[in-house]
């Protein structure tokens, strides 16, 4: 008998292919969608695709039965029961716009505040931001802040890029690879790719994560860390670093603040800011000069220890020196930290040895001329061959901000950072540090039917760029960009619901809300948050008195929305994943690309772009109409991706542009842009030229090239960040220096964590609770994405239900087998689930697969079905509050620095319960009588089937 089956390649899947852009996860592949009589037969991937090149994972193939989804929207509906009692009525698309029109016009009229508009994972937030601007609200976010805003700010305030979207190893040269807290479904066929290079060329892989699944169980050395202690291991690396003298000084002084003196005088406002001459250059110590100089300057050779004396009387002292007092301090040796992350201290020495014998051992020379910022000319690029990446793991902590910057100094110190063989930009990045993009918002910015002055989201450079009200108090709703959070660049999405129901700082009238399961999995304290989109004043009416909601699927919010705007699914629909928004871009290629719908609606249902652009033209907004009041894209969102500019030549999409089609990422608008996508497999790349390909922080050609295209504000070399000015100006006025400053509940919190030289925290939850001695967090399973895949039929076959993972150790302590019922309780409260026992887990840590429970009533799933009787979450064990500090004051549980919501702090403790039963706790059902009648049993491919003679 064979092994494999035979299976006839030449048949044709179809009778019609066509190529659009993966929606099931963040990577974005490029999909070939085969039809037959207009229904989805088959997908596989895009062979051509910058992305995937071919592969596709299970949830991309999986995509047909998230596309025939039972749960999917039908129609318009209005609520006419109580809120979560899912008593719907359908409407017209007319009557749901003029609603909606009416809700949304009259807060732009009165106080555009009033309108919280917030969206998950898009992947369109260039426009739903350009639209919240021209509405005026100050209360705009995504799915960042409760995401992976540490790692992208982190990132880029040190070194103008960051993991994720912004970078990647340079998979095809490193010889050494660490992963930090990569969960299985993020980057997941890039990563799949990547790492098949790495096994087949013998480089090391070396995973650091509480749990050993997934990347983590295919690495050659698994780390077990304990949860939110990395920046402690990184920082015992570093300290080895400096111990045995192995770190790239010549790396240092060309490309970062090393030199630079940092003024110490302490009581005074310019503590710790950089020492400056009459021009605002940063002063360093030339050796060769023996006196101050421009520290930016080329040719210099800067001092990079010793204290100098400044002009004005004071002292300086030079950012390298202050560094390797930290590090090379006894907070951060091997010995010091190993019981607090469970990594032995040989272990650390060992790993800090390899990764600088492979830095400065094995280099890697390109015989590839390239001219540097200063114009000096060099004939070979020469690489250091590790590599890191990291993700969630580490950015969902408390002290996530500060562990991120870690991990890039880290790159740094080994000269790893877009070098051959380490951490390679990915167009548009690397920007200049710190980001030039300022946030608006704050109070006096706000005003009746007018457009905001700028984005709302980007990155303070000191107080003076906080977003508050004359009072001083926040002028968002969420606290972003206050002194809860001043450094918050994606907002802090998890905390709206709670803040507008407890109308702190200020109560709302609209909550808007697109793709954004905040009922459920994406929300901390579920019961919480349930009863805040339920609560009631003393007058009998909601405390959030309207609330529009736009998704595809009947998940567990939207039977508490007022209005629902059906969305389509990704493949009835036109989209843009833009260079203003979230690149696709690889290492050395520009790229961006599109959805196009591949099939037509069979439902009533409209695009949410599609929508926000109608609704843009019905309320008149500034940019959405023309001069005498006509929408300025008639032609809907295909309209808008092709004539919208953002600036003269820069619109959604790069390639194609100008009106012979032959301009790339600067021209004007091409009429037949969209078509030239599709012919192109609906995306676009532009090859950079290979002396480009590198350095590109201070590679003379890229930052010209840059300037020309349009992905560059400046031709000025981005210089890295080791020691952040801005966050010293955050503690200084927690100091009482400066015009503004804290009130005094928070002058202690900014002066312990706006530390400008990265260093280590204990997470915020785990300093303020006492008697919970088990870590727990949650892991995304590499066929699930978020809450997406556990309603798809094929991807709920692998996992229908989750269980709690604990270490062996823990069950013998506790006195449970597999599949026994336990108790785990946080501050907040209790879950009851069953277990499972593992060796590959930190044994101070429990975890779960996240999203994997349901409520009854929601995604078109029976009663019965194993994620709403067996699956649970973590989410109900999780505050959004931290406990009361002093005065009462309770701040929102996340990073203090950037408001990056703290999932991954939680501690719990456990214990065996008495039973079975089902999981705890229990809610009510919730009404689905809106929903046509889902099969008992879904089957897909017998209307393809050739009737059998």
């Amino acid at each position: 008998m064979p092994s494999q089956p035979k299976v006839a390649m030449d048949i044709p899947a179809g009778d019609t292919m066509r190529q659009t852009t993966c929606y099931i996860c963040a990577c974005r592949c490029g999909i070939n969608v085969h039809l037959k009589d207009g229904k989805v037969k088959y997908i596989e991937g895009n062979r051509n695709h910058p992305v995937n090149k071919g592969v596709l994972c299970g949830k991309g193939s999986a995509g047909i039965m998230q596309h025939y989804s039972p749960a999917r929207l039908r129609a318009p509906m209005k609520r006419v029961g109580p809120r979560g009692s899912g008593q719907f009525e359908e409407i017209s698309w007319d009557e749901a716009l003029e609603l909606a029109t009416d809700w949304l016009g009259s807060v732009r009229k009165k106080d555009p505040r009033k309108l919280a508009f917030f969206t998950g994972r898009d992947q369109s937030q260039s426009l739903t931001g350009f639209w919240a601007m021209q509405y005026g609200t100050p209360n705009f976010a995504a799915h960042g802040g409760f995401c992976s805003v540490n790692m992208a700010a982190g990132g880029l305030y040190t070194f103008g890029g960051a993991f994720w979207e912004f970078g990647d190893p340079d998979w095809d040269l490193t010889k050494y690879f660490v992963l930090f807290g990569v969960a299985e479904d993020h980057a997941s066929n890039p990563i799949k790719i990547g790492i098949g290079k790495l096994k087949a060329r013998g480089a090391k892989i070396v995973s650091v994560n509480p749990v050993r699944t997934g990347y983590n169980a295919v690495a050659d050395e698994w780390v077990g860390i304990r949860p939110g202690t990395d920046g402690l291991f990184v920082g015992a690396l570093i300290h080895e670093l400096f111990r045995t003298e192995q770190i790239d000084l010549d790396y240092l002084v060309r490309y970062t603040n090393a030199p630079w003196l940092v003024i110490d005088a302490p009581g005074t406002a310019r503590d710790g800011l950089f020492a400056r001459d009459a021009s605002g250059n940063p002063l360093a110590w030339d050796t060769a000069k023996g006196g101050l100089v421009n520290g930016k300057a080329a040719g210099i050779t800067p001092a990079l220890t010793g204290r100098r004396d400044l002009p004005d009387g004071s002292t300086a002292r030079p950012v390298f020196e202050l560094m390797a007092e930290r590090y090379m301090g006894g907070d951060y040796t091997p010995e010091a930290v190993e019981d607090r992350t469970g990594v032995p201290a040989d272990q650390i020495r060992r790993i800090a040895a390899e990764l600088a014998h492979v830095a400065f051992q094995e280099e890697i020379v390109l015989d590839r001329p390239w001219t540097d910022w200063a114009g000096r000319r060099h004939d070979k690029m020469i690489g250091r061959p590790v590599s890191m990446h990291a993700m969630r793991g580490i950015s969902a902590h408390s002290n996530g901000f500060q562990t991120c910057r870690m991990i890039h100094l880290l790159q740094i110190l080994l000269g790893s950072i877009d070098s051959p063989g380490g951490f390679r930009y990915k167009p548009p990045y690397p920007k200049q540090t710190p980001p030039n993009l300022l946030p608006h918002g704050a109070s006096g910015d706000i005003k009746p039917e007018m457009p905001l002055g700028g984005p709302h989201l980007g990155f303070p450079h000191g107080p003076e760029h906080l977003l508050l009200d004359d009072a001083g108090q926040p002028s968002r709703l969420d606290k972003g960009f206050s002194w809860d959070a001043p450094m918050s660049a994606h907002g802090l999405m998890h905390m709206v619901i709670n803040n507008a129901a407890t109308r702190d700082p200020y109560g709302i009238d609209v909550l808007f809300m697109y793709m954004a399961n905040m009922a459920w999995n994406s929300s901390m304290n579920v019961p919480g948050t349930l009863d805040a989109l339920t609560a009631k004043d003393d007058a009998g009416n909601y405390k959030i008195p309207k609330i529009i909601y736009s998704d595809a699927y009947y998940s567990e919010t939207v039977p508490f929305a007022d209005l629902i705007l059906p969305d389509t699914t990704y493949l009835e629909r036109w989209d843009c994943i833009s260079l203003l928004d979230r690149p696709i871009s690889e290492p050395e290629l520009v790229a961006d690309a599109i959805r196009q719908p591949v099939v037509t609606p069979d439902r009533n249902v409209r695009g949410f772009q599609e929508v926000l652009i109608d609704l843009g033209a019905r309320l008149k907004l500034p940019k959405f109409v023309n001069e005498d009041g006509s929408p300025k894209y008639p032609g809907g969102y295909p309209d808008y991706i092709v004539n919208h500019e953002r600036k003269p030549g820069i619109g959604p999409l790069a390639g194609f542009r100008g009106a012979d089609g032959e301009d790339s990422c600067v021209g004007a608008p091409n009429p037949d842009q969209l078509d030239k996508y599709i012919e192109n497999g609906a995306f676009f790349g532009l090859h950079m030229a290979p002396e480009h390909a590198y350095f590109r922080h201070a590679n003379r050609g890229y930052l010209d090239w840059g300037i020309e295209k349009g992905i560059r504000m400046s031709a000025e070399p981005t210089i890295f960040q080791l020691y952040s000015e801005p966050l010293q100006k955050f503690r200084l006025a927690a100091q009482g220096h400066g015009d503004r400053q804290p009130p005094e509940r928070a002058r202690d919190r900014i002066r312990a964590h706006f530390d400008p030289l990265p260093f280590w925290y204990p997470p915020l939850e785990e300093q303020a609770v006492s008697g919970y001695p088990l870590h727990a967090i949650t892991q995304r399973p590499m066929h699930m994405y978020h809450s997406w895949g556990s309603q798809n039929a094929w991807l709920r076959q692998i996992t229908a239900a989750n269980r709690l993972y604990i270490h062996d150790s823990v069950g013998a302590q506790i006195g449970v087998v597999d599949d026994d019922w336990v108790w785990l309780r946080s501050h907040l409260g209790r879950v009851k689930c069953q277990v499972r026992l593992m060796e590959g887990v930190n044994p101070l840590t429990v975890w779960t697969w996240n999203a994997i429970g349901k409520r009854k009533g929601a995604w078109g799933l029976d009663d019965d079905a194993p994620e709403s009787n067996q699956g649970f979450l973590l989410n109900h064990l999780i505050s959004e509050l931290l406990p009361a500090g002093g005065g009462g004051y309770r701040y929102s549980n996340s990073d203090p620095i950037t408001g990056q919501a703290a999932w991954f702090d939680l501690r719990v403790a456990i214990e065996k319960a008495d039973g079975a039963g089902e999981t705890e706790p229990r809610f009510e059902p919730l009404g689905h009588a809106s929903q046509p009648p889902s099969p008992r049993k879904l089957a897909f491919g017998r209307s393809f089937r050739k009737a059998r003679t």
